[in-house]
């Protein structure tokens, strides 16, 4: 059965960022995931982790002025410097927290940007951050983003995420995939994982179309999550959506699925 991370950027935000930890522990979590930790000391989160017995599952890399706008700069020409210390000041977040995956978001194409620089830049930026997290068993992911929500980001097609891995050859280089973003622009979900699923480091979900829980619209979860188990995937599957009303009140199709899934095996192939 897959291993669900409760993202508290979107989940528990009824309480205080550090309290949610807690909230996701009592409802059966034994992972999160966020988008930043970075208003927070490492050391305040790695107690939270502790106390809790949770695993840090995912968190990204900063990504240049959010409240501006920005989401993410490696694919800025003229930016290597400042992406690379993005990296250096999140290392003590890794270290604290034990994370053993963190995202580099790959920012929106600058207007009027020449998109060969930008690759190479791209391309470029990742070997070199890959490289850098190596020796720290720390794997670095690359998602595709749906450009409804994120116009121009430069990212938003699996194959294009793969062509890019395989571009900068680093083993630790792996694929977030989010199968809200991927329905939006791609579907054929089940293929994509089939064909995929090798250089896939990461999964996220959440409802489509409107981003709530995945118990409704037009995907079949529970369907997908025992394909990831029969493909043998063992990584961590995170929720990051936005609940209806309140979150611990719309875990129902978490808490059915582990139900109904407790006493099934699934052989890998």
């Amino acid at each position: 059965m897959p291993r669900f991370a409760a993202n508290l950027t979107m989940m528990y935000t009824e309480v205080p960022f550090l309290d949610r930890f807690a909230a996701a522990a009592r409802d059966g979590f034994d992972a999160v995931e966020y988008l930043f930790p970075y208003e927070h000391k490492p050391g305040e989160i790695a107690a939270r982790l502790k106390d809790h017995g949770l695993t840090q599952a995912l968190f990204n890399l900063p990504p240049g002025d959010w409240a501006a706008g920005e989401r993410g700069m490696a694919c800025h020409p003229g930016r290597e410097a400042e992406f690379a210390a993005a990296l250096d000041h999140a290392l003590p977040w890794i270290e604290a927290t034990g994370c053993r995956c963190v995202h580099a978001m790959a920012g929106l194409v600058p207007a009027g940007s020449n998109a060969a620089a930008c690759h190479a830049t791209y391309v470029n930026n990742l070997r070199h951050a890959a490289a850098r997290l190596a020796p720290l068993g720390v794997s670095l992911l690359i998602e595709p983003i749906n450009s409804r929500d994120m116009p121009g980001y430069l990212l938003s097609l699996q194959q294009h995420a793969h062509d890019v891995l395989a571009e900068v050859g680093a083993p630790n280089l792996k694929v977030q995939m989010d199968l809200y973003h991927c329905q939006i622009m791609e579907g054929d979900l089940s293929k994509r994982l089939q064909q995929h699923l090798a250089g896939v480091g990461h999964v996220q979900i959440a409802g489509v179309p409107d981003r709530h829980e995945p118990d409704g619209g037009e995907v079949n979860f529970p369907h997908l999550f025992d394909l990831l188990d029969t493909l043998g995937y063992d990584g961590f599957v995170g929720c990051e959506y936005r609940p209806k009303s309140g979150t611990s009140e719309g875990l129902d199709w978490l808490h059915l699925y582990q139900a109904a899934r407790k006493n099934t095996r699934v052989t890998h192939p």
